[in-house]
């Protein structure tokens, strides 16, 4: 049977290493902080001290991390999965980071594909991940039936860095979605409509996703704990759309503004929110009246 490691044990990390564990996958994982490992411990999971002894063995070495400098240390640091050469499984880059640092782990290992995740947490744990996939297709083919456990629709989107691309584009129209929805929300409040009934109104119309009926939930209580996507990874997200955008010469208006409302958020205090927590600072009153 394939063998996998999962490096990174988050909502998404976390959820994927307890589905492969339900389906009898042999699973080594690794986190930064012992606790979530130790869990997994307790459901058959063998714990490594390191990246590197995490991917020694495994067919699949699937990296689900904060960003780019957490990617980089667990891969390339010391410890890491390619410090001392290359992997000789296939390296599944989960997290949601630039392509350039895409191409530099293919030029340490040979085998390198990346999944852009489309779900959260929850849809991790059951199996129902969008993923799309870039990189080569033997090597999506090598990984292809850990893939499948995670995932209810796979789709090879090309080369590496592609499936990263449209992880990133997903995730600027959620972005965009959810600051709209919240400031349509505020500017109802401010001439004497009810939130709820607004954001009722905004979900039952034909003009509502299903991603702004979930966060409408969030937005009508005021309740951003327990995230399923941090605000601070949403900033970075669209700030990596940001520089592919300006790469191709594309001003990207709404991508830029939602850019900033969310790293005001960031600098608020928000960043460990929900991502729907940008509703604070996209409903604020402006530089005299302040946050809400």
């Amino acid at each position: 049977m394939i063998s996998v490691s999962v490096l990174g044990l988050g909502v998404m990390g976390g959820g994927i290493a307890r589905r492969l564990l339900d389906r009898d996958v042999p699973l080594t994982v690794w986190n930064r902080s012992a606790g979530p490992a130790r869990a997994l411990a307790e459901l058959g999971a063998t714990v490594a001290r390191t990246p590197a002894q995490a991917a020694r063995h495994a067919d699949v070495i699937l990296v689900s991390l904060a960003d780019g400098a957490a990617t980089e240390q667990v891969l390339l640091g010391p410890d890491g999965v390619l410090a001392d050469g290359p992997a000789d499984g296939v390296l599944a880059s989960a997290s949601t980071i630039s392509p350039d640092l895409l191409r530099v782990l293919r030029r340490r290992t040979p085998s390198v594909i990346d999944l852009g995740l489309l779900g959260n947490g929850t849809h991790a744990r059951n199996g129902e991940l969008r993923v799309y996939v870039g990189g080569g297709r033997e090597d999506l083919a090598r990984a292809r039936p850990v893939v499948d456990i995670i995932a209810k629709q796979v789709l090879y989107v090309g080369g590496l860095g592609d499936g990263m691309r449209l992880k990133l584009l997903m995730n600027s129209l959620m972005g965009i979605q959810v600051q709209a929805m919240a400031e349509a929300a505020a500017l109802g409040e401010s001439v004497g409509l009810d939130r709820r009934v607004v954001l009722d109104a905004i979900t039952a119309s034909g003009f509502a996703t299903p991603v702004m009926g979930f966060k409408a939930r969030r937005l009508a209580v005021d309740h951003y704990e327990q995230p399923d996507f941090r605000l601070r990874l949403m900033a970075k997200d669209l700030g990596l759309a940001a520089a592919e955008a300006d790469r191709s010469g594309l001003r990207l208006p709404l991508v830029r503004t939602a850019l900033a409302t969310h790293q005001e958020s960031v600098r608020h205090g928000d960043g460990d929110l929900d991502c729907a927590a940008v509703a604070r600072v996209a409903s604020s009153r402006g530089a005299k009246g302040g946050r809400p």
